[in-house]
């Protein structure tokens, strides 16, 4: 399963370190990433590979949720077909 992960907050430092390795202890690979810096926020998307993780999607949006919290970003991921049908004519 695919899914598209949005990070969204004031930048500071180890924002991508923190939500790289997140992902990298629940199994989870990045497929794409975009990310850039608006007036001071920081706001990067990432298309991912959740086939190999090691929790189900709500244990994961969970953690991902609590790291945002930590790292004082806003964290959120959601089902690539979901999405995708959100943003569709």
């Amino acid at each position: 399963m695919k899914a598209i992960l949005t990070v969204i907050g004031k930048d500071n430092v180890g924002i991508i370190a923190g939500v790289s390795s997140q992902l990298a202890d629940l199994q989870i690979n990045i497929l794409d990433v975009t990310q850039t810096i608006m007036n001071g926020y920081f706001t990067m998307m990432m298309i991912l590979d959740l086939s190999k993780a090691a929790e189900n999607f709500g244990e994961i949006k969970k953690a991902l949720a609590d790291k945002g919290e930590a790292l004082n970003v806003q964290i959120k991921i959601q089902r690539e077909e979901i999405f995708t049908s959100m943003h569709s004519l």
